[in-house]
């Protein structure tokens, strides 16, 4: 899934990871209008589309603490010069938060798939290396982090005083025309800061194959990529494949629009059929023309920028047009989002207001393996059954420091992805959109960055969940104090490879 301006460049460029620490500054700026978003319904960024549009803001119309965030941020990320090339980052920090979850949202409770996790204070480090080759760019970001041996999400090694894992590591070949990825790196189809519906930073990175062909304004994308293996009810050892097709526009200056699609496949002995694989192919037509199973989804993502700017993302998992049989009565199982942001004028404030929804049945499937889900991970969305509607402003009060106050009212029915799929005779009895005791979530938060420079950090978010219904229960409602704070020193040291 590659970025889709400047592919013109004559060198290659590494990505900015989504958790990197310039990414909540960028993102705010974008909002506020400062600068323009490189690449509309696609993340991560590409380094080099990030220092051209920061290299575009006039400091003098744009005021003090504003020009000095955009120089901050150019320091940052400028390269030192074109020719192969090293650089070497490294951050150690201390963190203390009351869940263990990445997402505060996402730990309410003490049981189930909001499991929040226990309080913990931890402590991170690692080394991010990149070699810049011409056309040819190659990362690696090795890291350790104590919290990950209590975060419910994390499937790797929990026994060991720290947890260790590789956040970024690919090679990208990059064209004029194009781009060939292959390795890990956290994505995002759709709109920015909000996970998208099948493609999203959510579980944690997985190695894929992506491709890219095109120009600046039309792209054919893909990427391929092997789930975890199952075993099925037999004992079976069953192999799971998922893969995505997208079609990318940007239509004038203010339009653009994605149509995209993805399959899920699954089998004992299966192996990824070319005609998945294939980026022309529909991967819902040839489900039924092979003759082979998948579990397809199709979706589309929109974004008008403007004043404000709208944006958008619908996905469609399954629909039953007839309604003659039992069979017919399956609830649908989609998903959406719809949203703005914008800035009030000079004032420095920027706003982003959305809804967003996911229905009963959906990523669930009749054959139970072939879910989108990456070590019980939703590969987009890590819930389903639930709708949130979040507002969320950001201000700059000083140039280092980014203030993001929150407002989010949560529903969760009782679905979820990794439940089995109900039986034909239970679709009667089966609610489209929230099923059983309906949780309630009214969650107050503030968040914020503080960078004073490019070798010290500074983040926090505290926040007040009334719950209404807590873990389903009718009746039981809790009022929860949860909050984080993490302190993290960066270095980083670079030059000309011999």
């Amino acid at each position: 899934m590659p970025v889709v301006p400047a592919l013109a460049a004559q060198e290659a460029s590494p990505y900015v990871p989504l958790q990197h620490w310039t990414m909540p500054y960028l993102e705010h700026l974008i909002t506020r209008g400062v600068i323009a978003d490189p690449t509309p319904l696609t993340r991560p960024f590409r380094q080099a589309d990030l220092v051209r549009v920061l290299r575009g803001v006039g400091t003098l119309a744009v005021g003090d603490k504003v020009a000095k965030t955009v120089r901050r941020l150019l320091s940052a990320l400028d390269s030192p010069g074109p020719g192969p090339r090293y650089r070497v980052a490294g951050d150690v920090g201390i963190a203390a938060a009351t869940y263990s979850r990445r997402d505060p949202l996402a730990a309410l409770d003490s049981v189930g798939p909001r499991q929040a996790g226990p309080e913990h204070s931890t402590v991170s480090g690692g080394l991010d290396l990149e070699l810049h080759l011409g056309r040819v760019v190659a990362v690696t970001h090795p890291y350790f982090d104590t919290r990950l041996k209590y975060d419910p999400d994390w499937f790797g090694e929990k026994r060991r005083v720290t947890g260790g894992r590789t956040e970024e590591s690919y090679l990208s070949a990059q064209w004029p025309v194009g781009e060939l990825f292959f390795g890990r790196l956290d994505r995002n189809w759709g709109p920015s800061g909000i996970q998208g519906l099948l493609l999203s930073d959510n579980p944690y990175g997985f190695d894929h194959l992506a491709l890219a062909i095109g120009t600046s304004r039309f792209q054919l994308q893909a990427l391929a990529t092997q789930l975890d293996d199952r075993s099925d009810s037999t004992g079976v050892v069953v192999h799971r494949y998922l893969e995505q097709h997208r079609v990318w526009l940007r239509l004038g200056k203010r339009w653009t629009v994605a149509l995209w699609e993805g399959s899920v496949l699954s089998g004992p002995n299966r192996v990824f059929e070319p005609w998945y694989l294939n980026i022309l192919n529909l991967g819902y037509l040839e489900q039924f023309n092979t003759h082979t199973s998948a579990n397809s989804f199709l979706g589309v993502d929109f974004e008008r920028h403007g004043e404000p700017t709208l944006f958008g993302q619908f996905m469609l998992d399954d629909i039953q047009v007839d309604r003659k049989t039992t069979l017919d009565q399956k609830p649908s199982s989609y998903g959406l989002t719809m949203g703005a942001k914008g800035g009030f004028g000079r004032s420095g404030l920027a706003w982003t207001l959305f809804y967003t929804r996911v229905a009963n049945l959906t990523y669930r499937n009749e054959n139970n393996l072939q879910t989108p889900l990456y070590h019980l991970l939703g590969t987009g969305r890590n819930f389903a059954d639930y709708d949130q509607a979040t507002l969320k402003l950001g201000v700059l009060p000083m140039g280092a420091l980014l203030i993001q106050p929150e407002l989010t009212v949560l529903r969760q029915g009782e679905g979820d992805p990794r439940l089995p799929h109900p039986l034909v005779a239970a679709y009667p009895a089966t609610a489209t959109f929230l099923q059983g005791v309906v949780e309630r979530t009214l969650r107050l938060a503030l968040s914020g960055d503080y960078a004073p420079d490019e070798r010290l950090g500074f983040t926090f978010d505290v926040g007040v969940h009334h719950i209404t219904n807590f873990q389903h229960i009718t009746g039981d409602s809790q009022t929860r104090f949860v909050g984080s704070v993490g302190l993290s020193y960066r270095f980083g040291w670079g030059g000309a490879l011999p």
